[in-house]
């Protein structure tokens, strides 16, 4: 239901709907005339979703490491769309952690700082380790090489690298501890966002970090393979090395 309430304020907003005294909505006649398509034009257009640009973007300016603050009508000027649709993925993102109400002032975008960074990437070890320990006996082989067979060498330079994080959310699911979880679901989204960014970023800017996305993935085989032979202090060390050295794109600052 809350897409759909989303979608029809939006389309109250912007008047092609029109709400009657009694509640009830009817299309807006002067905006179905205004817009009627030519003789053989599609009348079906697929739905655009800006919140995954519009994350990426605000991440950018994170990266920057200065508080800024983040209007819902600005933003929605920029992605041509709605107000009502800003401000539900401005909310969304708040929810994760890269923004903050701040009443009567609008959204304050959260700065990136490299001790925050560091900071969780060593907590990170020790649960994620603990979680590991945890999961061991409850890792199904079936699982783990399907997320082996989705981190994907590239056949030559031309090819886009395919590479597949689940490996870290199974292990912290298997290891069952409600704790380690609340850990990651409370403060590893804000991360996972900028994971998710850096990724993209090393494929999008050429060979240089389509080989760091490589590594990534050659990182993710080997703790899976260790995984799938049943050899533990293998997986821990591999999983130690990558996530010490995985994300260079963020700990060099190269952010530009």
């Amino acid at each position: 239901m809350t897409p759909v309430r989303i979608a029809v304020d939006s389309l109250i907003e912007e008047n092609w709907l029109l709400k009657k005294p009694n509640g009830r909505l009817a299309v807006n006649p002067r905006k179905v005339r205004r817009g009627k398509l030519k003789k053989g034009a599609s009348t079906i257009k697929p739905p655009s979703d800006p919140s995954e640009q519009i994350a990426r973007d605000l991440v950018k300016e994170s990266l920057r490491g200065e508080p800024i603050f983040v209007r819902e009508q600005e933003v929605a000027d920029r992605y041509e769309i709605s107000r009502t649709a800003a401000r539900q993925i401005l909310h969304r993102l708040s929810g994760v952690g890269l923004l903050e109400h701040v009443a009567r002032r609008g959204w304050r975008l959260r700065p990136f700082r490299q001790e925050d960074l560091e900071a969780y990437l060593e907590v990170r070890e020790v649960l994620e380790l603990k979680a590991l320990n945890l999961a061991w006996d409850h890792l199904e082989k079936e699982t783990l090489q399907r997320i082996y067979d989705r981190n994907a060498l590239p056949k030559n330079r031309n090819e886009r690298p395919l590479v597949d994080n689940s490996l870290h959310s199974y292990i912290i699911e298997k290891s069952g501890n409600s704790y380690i979880q609340d850990f990651f679901a409370r403060h590893g989204l804000y991360f996972d966002v900028l994971f998710d960014w850096e990724q993209e970023t090393r494929v999008d800017r050429g060979p240089a970090d389509s080989d760091a996305a490589t590594e990534a993935i050659r990182h993710h085989r080997e703790i899976l393979a260790a995984m799938l032979r049943g050899d533990r202090g293998a997986a821990r060390r591999a999983l130690v090395n990558h996530i010490r050295t995985n994300h260079t794109t963020l700990t060099n600052n190269r952010l530009t």
